[in-house]
């Protein structure tokens, strides 16, 4: 099967289709309903687009009454399309027994294209497609029945002698190349377009034509292309050293005719001549731009506090580490403090959590403005926040000074007045002023003389110590 889907799926989407069958052969005109109100559809004996979902319906019916009885259906082959958690595609190929003596249709290979969509709690049908090789049906058929019959027999087995495999063959082509969701293309040696299927067109907008003949690499945005061509420079060197490659797989941005970017899946594979001499290349694309947002998103979730969008416990954990280890590199100190807001509990006690959001938040803002772009501002949990500076001086005294200017500057930025937004009645202005501080724990550390464990516990103490002494203070671990 043409789908990588878990098996359950499989049979899932395997079951709609059979059931499709079922009701078609049967001519349960039950089948109508399964229709979406947003159907289209190309008809076998015609090839225009129906669009109207009552006209596809009058089809459907016509279909049924020229041929009321049962229909047998001889399955060839089928491929099923996991597209997304609400949209599945069948593809199958298949032979029509007529209950009738002649022998109509029954040796023609017919294909039908089915996308269902789950809409509420109910798969739908958006699109038919069937297509049959002869289009001969007149007027009130929609099986070419009676054209058929009139063909001379000794024609008709001369044709379906020299034509049958040709017909199978294309068939599968189309469902490979035109029809396939995935892009399939070729290049010259030079890396230039000589084939591109229809999905391309309509995944970026480009017409085939438009694209034939031009760099491959004007496919992807500037930073996809210089990805690409990196790439090509390692297989390359490979192919030089005697190893020859293969499939070569990468994810990269595409450039599409609107200006929009979309990330695509792409597997490439070079073709050899009879020496092994490349002689161009193939490939497929995928389009992975709904993937890679939902690993961006599942990435958000896991290493960034949500209220703050500052990097959490996680990630911090993993930025020391890589500060600890480039400190030991490159022998100069780095420095890590432990802030805690004061009063922060009496806030959320008069004005509700709403309103200690808002100041987490401007907290939050304060904090990324006074440090550099090098530095990191995390939120642990609560009112707890850390600030880390990398790369200070290799003297420790200069070091000790820079971090005591650092926490000096985000103190006083702390502890100037909050207008904050809330929506308790009784505020006609919807602001509530607050002034608010901070104690604060600096350790300075150097990566060859603390582990991870120990900075951060000594830059907690170092916290408690400012807490100690009053709040609003700047504290230092010896």
């Amino acid at each position: 099967m043409a789908s990588a889907a878990p098996p359950d799926r499989e049979r899932q989407i395997r079951s709609l289709f059979d059931q499709y069958i079922e009701m078609y052969a049967a001519r349960d005109d039950a089948l109508t309903e399964r229709f979406s109100d947003n159907f289209s559809g190309y008809a076998g004996s015609g090839d225009f687009l129906v669009k109207d979902r009552q006209a596809w319906v009058r089809i459907t019916r016509q279909d049924f009454a020229q041929v009321p009885a049962r229909i047998r259906i001889e399955l060839l082959d089928i491929a099923l399309q996991d597209i997304s958690a609400d949209v599945v595609v069948v593809t199958a190929f298949f032979h029509i027994h007529l209950p009738m003596p002649e022998h109509v249709l029954s040796k023609e290979t017919a294909r039908l294209v089915l996308i269902f969509r789950l809409e509420e709690v109910d798969w739908k049908i958006v699109h038919s497609g069937i297509s049959i090789p002869y289009h001969l049906a007149q007027e009130g058929e929609i099986y070419p029945l009676k054209s058929l019959r009139e063909r001379n027999s000794a024609l008709e087995a001369l044709v379906d002698a020299r034509t049958q495999a040709l017909h199978a063959s294309e068939a599968r082509y189309r469902l490979l190349t035109e029809d396939a969701l995935d892009v399939i293309w070729k290049t010259d040696r030079h890396l230039r377009l000589i084939y591109i299927s229809p999905a391309d067109e309509r995944l970026r907008g480009y017409k085939a034509q438009e694209m034939l003949g031009r760099s491959v690499f004007e496919l992807f945005s500037d930073e996809g292309a210089a990805t690409v061509k990196a790439l090509m420079r390692q297989a390359q060197a490979t192919e030089q050293a005697g190893k020859p490659t293969g499939f070569l797989s990468f994810e990269v941005q595409h450039r599409c005719k609107d200006g929009r970017l979309l990330w695509g899946e792409v597997r490439s594979k070079p073709e050899r001549d009879a020496q092994g001499t490349i002689t161009g290349y193939h490939g497929i694309t995928r389009e992975i731009t709904e993937r890679k947002q939902l690993e961006d998103q599942v990435r958000q979730l896991a290493f960034y506090d949500p209220l703050t969008q500052l990097p959490n416990r996680r990630l911090l954990s993993d930025r020391l580490a890589q500060a600890l280890v480039a400190s030991k590199r490159s022998g100069c100190h780095g420095a890590l403090m432990f802030l805690d807001l004061d009063n922060f509990k009496a806030l959320n006690d008069a004005w509700g959590h709403a309103v200690g959001d808002s100041l987490l938040i401007e907290v939050a803002r304060r904090l990324k403005s006074c440090v550099r772009e090098v530095d990191t501002v995390a939120r642990l949990g609560g009112d707890e926040f850390v600030v880390m500076l990398a790369e200070l001086s290799p003297g420790q005294a200069q070091a000790l000074e820079m971090s005591r200017s650092m926490a000096e500057k985000i103190r006083l930025s702390l502890s100037e007045p909050y207008a904050l937004a809330t929506p308790q009645e009784g505020r006609s202005d919807g602001v509530v002023a607050h002034r608010c501080s901070a104690s604060i724990g600096v350790v300075v550390f150097l990566g060859n003389e603390a582990s991870q464990d120990e900075v951060l516990k000594w830059a907690d103490a170092a916290m408690y110590q400012a807490k100690d002494a009053g709040r609003n203070s700047v504290r230092f671990y010896d």
